[in-house]
């Protein structure tokens, strides 16, 4: 069965790929015009103490974002963390190839298996995680009550 995924869920994965795992899935791109980039820049990153609490300026985070329009005149964008044009150009041209007739080969063999292996590198994490977990626990006292 195929996962299926909307653009920003599709767009996100593209941009926390490994750049090179994604250069395996799709070597050739397929034809295309870059409009805008790829260009190296920095975005302010915003947090909430306690992912609730008031917004407060973590800081700078630097990213590539990149613009193309492939030959069927769809337009594709990406934005991916770090100075690697060649995965922000990349990640943009899936991008537009999700937007045309392509869209399920290019689901099925560059996002699903991205998918997959995000899932298991975070699965991984967490196991990693809970085997240090130390439990602790408070006994009660008689005076208590």
């Amino acid at each position: 069965m195929t996962q299926i995924f909307d653009r920003p869920a599709a767009m996100g994965l593209l941009a926390r790929a490994l750049p090179e795992r994604l250069a395996a899935l799709l070597p050739d791109l397929p034809a295309h015009a870059v409009l805008r980039g790829p260009e190296i820049g920095a975005v302010m990153v915003r947090g909430r103490q306690g992912g609730t609490g008031a917004p407060f300026n973590l800081g700078e985070m630097t990213v590539t974002r990149c613009t193309v329009r492939l030959d069927d005149g769809a337009i594709g964008h990406a934005h991916v963390q770090g100075r690697d044009k060649d995965h922000a150009r990349r990640a943009a041209v899936v991008d537009a190839l999700l937007q045309g007739a392509q869209a399920d080969s290019v689901t099925r063999d560059v996002l699903a298996p991205l998918g997959a292996e995000e899932a298991a590198r975070r699965e991984d994490r967490a196991r990693k995680a809970a085997a240090t977990r130390v439990e602790f626990f408070t006994m009660v006292r008689g005076e208590d009550g």
